[in-house]
């Protein structure tokens, strides 16, 4: 940044004015702010699609977390006015190239009813070139990977993600991608969130090494930049990630996609997985972020000479949600979009229930637990017929609203096809579960039922639970065992829940998702009516202690007992009385002595 003072009058004149020189010093002040500052943020622009002059102009167009989001309501636009929105872009600049950060095709009923193809063929409508490999794109294992390339047209990017046996990356993607538009190389390198171990099904990612992003993405960056690939040197390097971003009101960019800056040969940032709209500058480097759903698409608008030298990268957030006059549909992705609906809507319109309040959940702001979540874990425990019921926060990605619940709401709510899972825990392993879903900022609350859990936020992540006890009263005791309920996701380590000492643990195969059905069938047209209290309580335990009724009954027989239940501040009173009287008999008796 370059601020130029002109010599007309110098400095001198400039200072001559009481106001020129309060000028001057805040000039002065504001170089030295760029100047300490570590990271440049900007605020995007949310313009709609707009060529700029310049020599050779280059779009990239992302968007992140689709997650199979067809339908159009609320803030998501739907398959066909978000590819409307798409190729609006292509057509205002020709040299636009479209790109994902992945997390493409799980999330919705018409996506995971058919194993994503919808998604693929919009896909192929917009002319997706690339895309970052989600750790939801493991939900189903790797059997569709290479269908979904096929059938959408574009390829899988990810340098970092190895096979453990072979020590290859895995033959599903490529660890690059150079693009030519306009004479000028645009090299992409793939990255994923070394997350994908735990946010996924572990076992579908059990043969996968995810090597640190940062170092992979320095090793392929360089090579395209140096000119040593067969696709020969590379004007400009995009790291296309599945890596998450963060913008805080004040414009400032935090989160794991921001370590790529620290790599001198990639010029540009597309970060995802935190499903935030994030625009600006760390490091003087570009870094977008396209919230999620389709809502938002990035761009990094990029400026070349005419000898194809990088000129600048501006990076820009179209909130499609915020402009909804200005979206039309795209005749052709309405098409498929109809097409899909026609088969598959009988199914999803099915009313299997009908609620009188709303079963709030929200996965990234909410801090504790939620209706939803324990709504969930009700009908788990229900189900199996166990004492405690857990499932994690994430599992569950959307609100119920107020009124019927339909088959495609639930596949909405929990798209992801995870069983109930039983077992015994005892306590002392219980609490160390709880604990971990306690401020988990990483991977959010825990949902729980058939506990009551009191803990102390300010106390250290893993010792902040002070008591816990069953939905009857009776207190957990830590070497006891407990039968309990949860996921096959978080059995098998996902979001890091530790369930290893656990006996006599039984797959019921019973998808959460039937349970919940099931239980709501079984109203026979009657309204779910649910009173939400929060298991999770900060703060200490009452201070009654809780009966044990064998206990009781044992000292019943031995020591009688009469009257009303005498309170500690009564006992207390009658004590200082008696020291009072004892007091005054003493001093009498001493009196009595000296006379």
């Amino acid at each position: 940044m370059r601020f130029i003072i002109h010599k007309e009058g110098g400095i001198n004149q400039m200072l001559k004015s009481k106001s020129k020189r309060k000028f001057l010093s805040l000039l002065v002040a504001a170089m030295m702010t760029v100047g300490l500052s570590t990271s440049i943020t900007a605020r995007a622009d949310e313009n709609s699609p707009k060529l700029e002059s310049g020599n050779k102009v280059i779009d990239i167009i992302s968007f992140n977390d689709f997650h199979g989001a067809l339908d159009s309501g609320g803030k998501t636009p739907g398959m066909a006015k978000f590819v409307g929105a798409v190729k609006e872009y292509k057509k205002a600049n020709p040299n636009t190239i479209v790109v994902s950060g992945g997390d493409n095709y799980q999330g919705t009923a018409m996506s995971n009813l058919t194993y994503g193809k919808p998604v693929s063929e919009m896909f192929k409508e917009i002319g997706l070139v690339a895309s970052a490999i989600g750790n939801h794109e493991y939900d189903w294992g790797t059997k569709y990977m290479d269908t979904w390339q096929k059938d959408g047209g574009f390829e899988f990017l990810a340098c970092n993600i190895y096979d453990k046996n072979t020590g290859e990356p895995i033959n599903y993607a490529k660890p690059y991608k150079v693009v030519a538009q306009d004479g000028i190389k645009i090299g992409f390198v793939g990255l994923a969130t070394p997350e994908t171990q735990f946010k996924t099904k572990p076992e579908n990612v059990a043969g996968l090494e995810f090597r640190d992003p940062v170092k992979a993405a320095t090793e392929w960056a360089d090579k395209l930049k140096s000119g040593s690939l067969p696709e020969g040197k590379a004007d400009v390097v995009i790291a296309l990630t599945h890596l998450g971003a963060s913008q805080a009101k004040d414009y400032t960019i935090t989160g794991e996609a921001t370590d790529l800056t620290k790599v001198a040969s990639i010029d540009g940032i597309i970060a995802g997985h935190t499903h935030n709209q994030v625009s600006g500058y760390v490091n003087g480097k570009p870094i977008v972020e396209g919230y999620y759903a389709g809502r938002t698409l990035a761009n990094l608008k990029m400026t070349f000479t005419e000898d194809n030298k990088l000129v600048s990268i501006v990076p820009n957030a179209d909130t499609l949600y915020k402009r909804p006059d200005t979206l039309k549909d795209d005749e052709n992705a309405l098409k498929i979009y109809n097409k899909y609906q026609k088969e598959l809507g009988p199914v999803l319109a099915q009313v299997v229930g009908v609620t009188d309040t709303e079963l709030s959940h929200d996965r990234f702001k909410h801090q504790g637990t939620s209706p939803l979540g324990q709504w969930t874990c009700d009908v788990m425990r229900k189900e199996a017929g166990t004492q405690i019921g857990i499932t994690n926060g994430g599992g569950l990605r959307t609100s119920i609203p107020k009124g019927d619940i339909t088959m495609g709401k639930l596949y909405e709510v929990m798209p992801f096809d995870n069983t109930l899972v039983t077992m015994k825990l005892t306590g002392e392993q219980l609490k160390k579960v709880i604990e971990h879903g306690i401020y988990n900022d990483k991977y959010g609350w825990v949902q729980v039922s058939g506990l009551k859990v009191y803990y102390d936020k300010d106390k250290e992540a893993g010792n902040r639970i002070s008591d816990m006890f069953l939905d009857d009263g009776t207190k957990i005791e830590m070497d006891k065992l407990y039968t309990v309920v949860t996921n096959d996701f978080m059995s098998t380590g996902g979001d890091e829940y530790d369930f290893t000492g656990a006996i006599d643990m039984k797959d019921t195969n019973l998808p959460i998702r039937d349970a919940l059905v099931k239980s709501l069938k079984a109203l026979n047209g009657e309204h779910l009516v649910f009173d939400y209290t929060d298991p999770l309580i900060n703060g200490k335990a009452p201070d009654a202690p809780v009966v044990d009724n064998d206990k009781n009954t044992e000292d019943a027989e031995k020591l009688p007992q009469t009257g009303s239940v005498v309170s500690t501040e009564s006992t207390v009173a009658f004590g200082i009385i008696m020291l009072v009287i004892g007091a005054a008999v003493i001093v009498d008796r001493k009196k009595k002595n000296i006379a």
